[in-house]
């Protein structure tokens, strides 16, 4: 099965351990480029991805504005844009079910969700999986939304990605982009998806109690801003 008009892209920093090996395993009959973006890296990932055959381009503001970079980078002719971490811990078999929905017409938005899949031991922080679970409670009650995580390993079509005007340059962007896709009603879909350990480097996030805190901060922060700011732009459209 072939896929062209699809675009993965591959935020990146200090993944030198893994980036190749990531690259390298591509689907590639299936889609039609992989980029990585260089997010700030002083080691040697971006000469690892292209020589793997990635498509290098540099953002070093941030997780969200290096999606973003992407995004905007990809391929006119890609349709879906497919967005994945660099450790080696997503599982590139799952590329085709997380694309499928999209491709058949049944979706806009779909979502991996290591919650509900099969999780190597270790690969996930407790302040991963808490946060997954505070998401998913939050946007329960808010949304009524059926979220159980925040995994990077997503899909959506690149005409829906512009409507959402995503604003989160941080980690926060998983986030807001889920926000989003509920507020402008799109057909969104949550699957389970394999999780690995990274194959290499460091984690960017520590699993210790401070970094729960922390996250649990940040995901409020992020769902403060981007509901009020959907409140204000009604209360600004609203007629007088």
């Amino acid at each position: 099965m072939s896929h062209m008009g699809i675009s993965v892209i591959i935020p990146a920093l200090n993944e030198e351990e893994s980036i190749g090996h990531v690259v390298a395993s591509m689907p590639w009959s299936e889609i039609a480029e992989c980029i990585v973006v260089d997010n700030g890296s002083t080691d040697h990932t971006a000469e690892l991805a292209a020589s793997a055959g990635a498509r290098v381009v540099t953002s070093p503001r941030g997780y969200g504005a290096a999606c973003l970079a992407g995004s905007e980078a990809a391929l006119s002719s890609s349709s879906i844009l497919v967005f994945m971490d660099g450790d080696g811990s997503d599982v590139l078999s799952d590329l085709s079910r997380l694309v499928a929905p999209i491709v058949g017409g049944e979706a806009d938005f779909v979502i991996g969700s290591r919650i509900r899949g099969n999780r190597q031991p270790g690969s996930m922080l407790p302040s991963q999986v808490f946060a997954g679970h505070l998401v998913s409670l939050l946007l329960r009650v808010f949304y009524r939304a059926q979220y159980t995580d925040m995994g990077p390993f997503r899909a959506l079509r690149r005409s829906e990605l512009e409507r959402l005007e995503m604003s989160e340059m941080t980690y926060g962007w998983n986030l807001e982009m889920q926000i989003k896709a509920l507020q402008q009603k799109l057909r969104v879909h949550e699957i389970a998806v394999d999780y690995r350990c990274r194959i290499g480097g460091v984690s960017k996030v520590s699993g210790n109690l401070t970094a729960s805190f922390k996250t649990a901060t940040r995901i409020l922060a992020v769902l403060v801003r981007t509901v009020l700011r959907k409140n204000s732009q009604k209360s600004v459209n609203q007629p007088i």
